[in-house]
């Protein structure tokens, strides 16, 4: 019988993370949970071992701190059971870029770059040695919105996305699953988290509908799922354009225009 590879998932206490964290358990996978809160993370392995009969152990851990995402990074290179790594923690922005401390950006830019970055690069060695394995990366729609108004949140999240890109191209041809989830507006503690009222947004994705779409794509091997997008050629119209312009670009001269 061959074994399921066991899920690591960070921000896994509520919302997004919780979600995968009971879909992969009903699916037979054990589980690596990490979060903050302790506690939250014990209620929901209690549960998911009990309704799931899953094996899933409780990593309390801050991915802000040097120390707790250093001692990840080595769980993730030496534990060759967890063949799925989900990078799901993150912060949303609170105000706009003039109202931002310091701090707030930095621990921000920590969480939702550095530390899924890291973990990526941790375990990928492994998986590509192993010629087996996903990454899947949360991203959000605003990466590409900049009319959002949210610039910090939103260029971490376009990170995100160029990061999957990248990891996909280096990363497929030895057999290792790579694929961005962008959302929009989910109904998830993020948002009392920044400060706003999740109801007062016109339309918002309940998370259990997401996580759903999003292992949809999963499935499929895609390498960019939004769940929220209708009409897929979109994506490829705005890929494609990207791709054009690329082809477009010569490096020996400045475009005429730039030039007197």
């Amino acid at each position: 019988m061959t074994m399921l590879p066991t899920v690591l998932i960070t921000g896994a206490s509520s919302g997004i993370g919780a979600t995968y964290a009971e879909r992969f358990a009903r699916r037979g996978h054990d589980l690596v949970l990490v979060a903050r809160d302790k506690a939250r993370l014990a209620t929901l392995a209690a549960r998911l071992r009990t309704e799931c009969k899953v094996a899933i152990e409780v990593l309390p851990a801050d991915l802000t701190r040097q120390a707790d995402l250093a001692a990840l990074e080595d769980r993730l290179r030496q534990d060759e059971r967890i063949g799925i790594l989900i990078n799901n923690a993150g912060i949303a922005q609170s105000g706009g870029f003039l109202t931002q401390t310091a701090d707030a950006i930095e621990g921000q830019i920590r969480l939702n770059t550095l530390a899924p970055t890291r973990l990526a690069a941790a375990i990928a060695p492994r998986l590509a040695q192993a010629g087996s394995g996903a990454i899947v990366n949360l991203g959000s729609v605003v990466g590409f919105a900049p009319e959002f108004g949210m610039s910090v949140y939103g260029a971490s999240k376009a990170f995100i996305l160029f990061l999957s890109q990248g990891l996909h191209l280096e990363l497929s041809p030895k057999g290792v699953y790579v694929q961005a989830v962008l959302p929009a507006a989910t109904r998830t503690e993020i948002w009392e988290r920044a400060g706003m009222d999740v109801n007062a947004l016109p339309e918002v994705m309940e998370v259990g509908e997401l996580v759903d779409a999003a292992l949809v794509g999963f499935d499929r091997r895609e390498l960019i799922t939004i769940p929220p997008l209708h009409v897929a050629e979109r994506w490829d119209a705005l890929d494609g354009a990207r791709q054009g312009l690329m082809s477009d670009i010569r490096q020996a001269h400045a475009a005429e225009r730039y030039q007197r």
